[in-house]
């Protein structure tokens, strides 16, 4: 194989570590991995002689370089920080059998010229058999321990996912487990949790002690399920002025976003809109029914953060 795909493999690669912000994410093993790959691309025996090795080593790293850029979790740089190092490792241990063989034959030749000078064909004979037998054991070796390593990560990888999938089972319950508590109803714009008008004071956006607990139960599986958004609107009976029902339909839907925040949930993550008197749930003709449209209604959005407008 010729060098251009490793030339364009270290120019990828320069490019991601350029990109990076001035103070780039970076891990011990990633910086080890990034070492024992200038010490073989120094070497060009290595993409000589191992050329897919090295090729998924490079592969390997830049993964672990792009992933750092992202700046994404330590944990993912670290693991594939590690994997590129034992590919870095393979293509090295690959590259030094071959060379090995290749000496071993280079040998071979040198020694059938003895043999043919000092007429000792069988003895000769004898000792390039011997060598052969030894450059193929560690050609063996070489290979087992490879696989061995490749059947390790591959059970390494295999418990990550199997740990990531249990912990995955164990948030979805959780929020299941929340919404049921809170008594969310299922619409078509999603899951709904209802702040009932009894949850704040008379004609105020002051959310009672019963409305922050069950906005900081809420706050716990958001925090826990990053990828999930709400919109928090607010929503008035039709007694008072309009301009008055606006004012107090979003200052409650501020309430209930500020104490969202305040239990750690980003800001960026909630979106929230205020309808005065407007989408009432019931008639507003009495008492009864003009408490349920005073409220404060938290969308959830499915997995992909999307939440379908009104």
């Amino acid at each position: 194989m010729n060098t251009t795909f490793f030339k364009s493999a270290a120019i990828a690669l320069m490019f991601a570590l350029a990109g990076c912000s001035s103070t780039p994410l970076t891990t011990p093993t990633l910086e080890d991995a990034r070492a024992a790959y200038r010490d073989i691309n120094s070497n060009p025996k290595v993409a000589e002689l191992a050329p897919l090795e090295f090729r998924q080593a490079s592969e390997s790293l830049e993964r672990a370089n792009t992933a750092a850029a992202k700046r994404e979790s330590l944990e993912e740089v670290d693991k594939l920080a590690y994997l590129a190092k034992q590919r870095i490792e393979t293509a090295r241990e690959v590259a030094r059998a071959r060379m090995a063989e290749e000496q071993a034959q280079a040998a071979g030749r040198q020694r059938d010229q003895v043999r043919l000078e000092q007429r000792t064909v069988e003895a000769d004979r004898a000792k390039a058999e011997a060598e052969r037998a030894r450059a193929e054991a560690a050609a063996a070796q070489t290979q087992a321990a490879v696989a061995q390593s490749q059947t390790e990560e591959a059970r390494r990888q295999a418990a990550a996912a199997e740990q990531a999938a249990r912990e995955a089972q164990a948030r979805t319950a959780q929020f299941e487990a929340v919404l049921i508590e809170l008594q969310a109803k299922k619409t078509a714009r999603g899951m709904v949790v209802t702040i009932g008008d009894v949850l704040f004071d008379v004609d105020q956006a002051r959310l009672k002690q019963q409305g922050m607990d069950n906005v900081s139960k809420l706050a716990e599986v958001l925090k826990s399920n990053p990828e999930r958004t709400v919109m928090v609107e607010g929503f008035t009976d039709s007694t008072g002025s309009d301009a008055h029902n606006q004012q107090l339909s979003e200052r409650r839907a501020t309430a209930v976003r500020d104490a969202l925040v305040s239990q750690g949930v980003d800001r960026a993550r909630i979106q929230m809109r205020g309808y005065g008197e407007r989408f009432p749930v019931a008639s507003n003709n009495n008492a009864s029914d003009r408490q349920l449209n005073r409220r404060v209604e938290i969308v959830l959005s499915d997995e992909s953060g999307r939440i379908p407008p009104r």
